[in-house]
């Protein structure tokens, strides 16, 4: 006599789907295969959207993914497609907003890609900074890399790159390397636009505070804002020039050393908008009035140039953008095609920090 029965779950099946409702542990690409009764081939194949399966069969195993919140792991795939859907972004940038936008930025890029970011900070002065790199993309089986100011400005690291065959997209200010490998964003223009803003006001006694020495915008920027006073026959004096690094306290430092010369600049140029705040808070521990008593003007045009009283006039460079541009280039080389030109040109935009030298 047979018995027609269903055949009842094993023990170890029903704790498995206990597990699973209670929420104690996520879904795998197996407990998927058996919940709809396929094989663990034809879930990975639904899930890379094969055209080699019949579409009931898609239906069912996609219900079972959407009912059970399944993801599948981005490591876990890079197995079974021989790499990786983790993209690096290497870094070593003192400014915070920075590193934000640009991260906001290339998780735009990678929407809807199944790739994911991976962050790195680290610095470049350290004896082991070639090797650690190397220890991080190789760690991680990373499918490529994202290289910010200054990181994109060492070749050191471009090489390592190309030696190991590790995709890579660098951002800098010139060119650096082939056009495939290049998001440009020419600093240089932007702070020669600065220059004609100030010189266009009538001001002639200035003070520049510059960036890092090791970042190569440092020295892009105050040779834009020398030549466009240099074409309009002012000078840039050396005394009026002090090094920051990119920070609010540097800026808030330069900006006291600047004030305090005789006579004092009539305007100052910070090389990045941290450090036009340092200056904006200089002048009021000086008791001058901005921009009546002293024009401040910054470069980058981040989150805090309009959260700061005045607003700062600056040069707007589109980081988050140029972030999302420098993801779909990577991705690119899956045969996406990225939206955007690989340039990017930056522009003026006037606040109410800046206007002509009170006269005297």
């Amino acid at each position: 006599m047979t018995s027609s029965k269903t055949p009842r779950k094993s023990a170890d099946e029903s704790d498995v789907n206990a597990a699973l409702e209670s929420g104690r542990r996520r879904a795998t690409i197996n407990d998927i295969a058996r919940l709809a009764g396929v094989s663990k081939k034809t879930v990975s194949r639904v899930i890379n959207q094969s055209p080699f399966v019949r579409e009931e069969t898609r239906v069912r195993i996609e219900a079972v993914i959407a009912e059970w919140g399944y993801a599948p792991d981005p490591q876990a795939r890079g197995l079974a497609f021989r790499r990786s859907f983790l993209i690096g972004m290497i870094y070593d940038n003192p400014n915070p907003q920075y590193v934000v936008n640009m991260q906001l930025g290339l998780l735009d890029g990678m929407r809807g890609s199944g790739f994911e970011l991976v962050v790195h900070p680290c610095d470049r002065g350290s004896p082991t900074f070639l090797q650690d790199v190397r220890m991080f993309i190789e760690r991680q089986k990373l499918f490529g890399v994202i290289l910010p100011p200054s990181v994109s400005e060492d070749e050191r690291v471009a090489d390592l790159l190309r030696d190991i065959g590790c995709e890579y997209i660098r951002i800098a200010s010139v060119p650096l390397d082939e056009e495939e490998h290049m998001i440009v964003g020419h600093d240089r223009l932007g702070a020669q636009a600065m220059g004609e803003h100030l010189v266009g006001l009538g001001h002639e006694r200035i003070g520049f505070i510059t960036g890092l020495p090791s970042f190569r915008s440092s020295h892009e920027r105050r040779g834009g804002f020398e030549d466009a006073l240099a074409k309009a026959g002012v000078k840039l004096d050396p005394d009026y020039v002090v090094q920051g690094a990119y920070t609010f306290e540097s800026g808030l430092a330069c900006g006291e050393a600047l004030l305090a010369k005789t006579p004092r600049p009539t305007a100052i140029f910070a090389g990045n908008d941290e450090m036009a705040v340092g200056v904006l808070q200089a002048a009021r521990r000086a008791g001058l009035t901005v921009p009546e008593d002293l024009t401040v003007v910054g470069f980058d045009d981040f989150q805090i140039a309009q959260a700061v009283w005045p607003p700062l006039t600056t040069i707007h460079i589109p980081t988050r953008e140029v972030g999302r541009m420098a993801a779909e280039k990577l991705i690119a080389r899956e045969g996406r095609e990225p939206g955007d030109p690989s340039t990017i040109i930056p522009y003026l935009v006037t606040r109410e920090s800046s206007a002509a030298p009170k006269k005297v």
